[in-house]
């Protein structure tokens, strides 16, 4: 599947493979020692934000994961 941004498709691609690499060869054998995806990720994610402010997509109301600057609906 492509990205929402024709420039993100390949960091997509490199990001889905080093998550799945990890996920069948470490995580499912009890190996959780770190993130070796993080980075790629971040490259990817700033790709799409960036991506999705030029083809000005409306995003006002959906909720993302990552970082929520510590608060949620529920906190008060």
């Amino acid at each position: 599947m492509n990205s929402v941004g024709e420039a993100c498709t390949e960091l997509k691609r490199e990001y889905d493979q080093c998550f799945n690499r990890w996920f069948a060869e470490k995580f499912l054998k009890g190996e959780n020692d770190g993130d070796p995806c993080g980075q790629l990720f971040k490259r990817y994610q700033l790709c799409v934000q960036k991506a999705i402010k030029e083809k000005d997509i409306p995003i006002e109301g959906l909720e993302f994961m990552g970082p929520s600057k510590g608060k949620t609906e529920n906190s008060s």
